[in-house]
């Protein structure tokens, strides 16, 4: 099954940052891919954290939502929609929230981001809690590809790539982590985190980032990329709007899995 990480510099227009989003994704059903995976915050990158609240929607019913859906439907194959902001109960808060719909567009799944991010380095701060709201559930989907083969899909955004026990729960095939790294951060730990994701739990890793200087000053690391269940990197793309192709097969992964049955031999859970 080809895949793709399609990597983005969202900005404040979600006119342009839909626009944009299409363009990636129509390259990605031309190469050939089944699933496509867009970066947390593809839509909507505000002049300030707040901004996000403006635009959150409601479930089932939302501009971008329909977005997701109709492209799913028009190109063919399965979209992962980074994250979205999404109203909850809370006006004060969204939820960051991660939606997947199948080639036909209908919708697969929501993952709403159970860890916040927050960091000081006494030049940086970020704090999401400030406006968002932590999800609590483990989330997964299935995935039948076209030469048959039934995929389980794990879901994880951004600062969830730091707390490994979620990916053990996921017990998945494929591990998915759109994001919006900062520069700092991304430079430090993106790629080991992501490689360890993947061989601790013999999966292949779509890792879909934002990647450059935004409009509202923030820089992200970028480095999007697909990771094989041995923990090579298959395909990366670094910096600026682009996709990164692979072609994943599940005879890797009982291949991996077979040779180095590490996931039989745990003992503490």
């Amino acid at each position: 099954m080809k895949v793709a990480a399609i990597q983005m510099v969202s900005g404040i227009s979600l006119d342009a940052n839909l626009s944009e989003a299409l363009r990636l994704l129509r390259q990605a059903a031309a190469c050939g891919a089944e699933l496509a995976v867009l970066p947390e915050y593809f839509c909507f990158m505000g002049a300030k954290d707040e901004d996000k609240l403006l635009i959150a929607e409601n479930e089932g019913l939302g501009r971008v939502q329909d977005f997701l859906a109709d492209a799913a439907r028009d190109l063919g194959m399965c979209i992962v929609g980074g994250t979205l902001p999404m109203a909850t109960s809370d006006p004060s808060h969204a939820a960051n929230a991660s939606l997947s719909f199948d080639a036909k567009g209908h919708r697969l799944s929501r993952y709403d981001k159970i860890h916040l991010f927050r960091y000081d380095n006494g030049r940086e701060r970020y704090d999401e809690a400030a406006v968002l709201q932590a999800g609590d559930t483990p989330t997964h989907f299935e995935l039948r590809a076209r030469d048959g083969e039934n995929w389980r899909i794990g879901q994880s955004v951004c600062y969830d790539l730091r707390f490994a026990e979620l990916y053990r729960l996921l017990a998945a095939e494929v591990l998915l982590v759109p994001a919006a790294f900062t520069y700092t951060t991304g430079s430090a730990h993106w790629e080991v985190l992501l490689r360890a994701r993947a061989i601790e739990n013999q999966a292949f890793v779509i890792a879909s980032a934002q990647g450059g200087v935004h409009e509202n000053g923030r820089r992200t690391w970028g480095h999007s990329m697909v990771i094989d269940p041995w923990g090579q990197v298959m395909a990366l793309h670094a910096e600026g709007p682009g996709l990164a192709l692979a072609d994943i097969d599940m005879a890797r992964i009982r291949q991996v899995r077979e040779q180095l049955p590490c996931l039989e031999h745990r003992v503490l859970c």
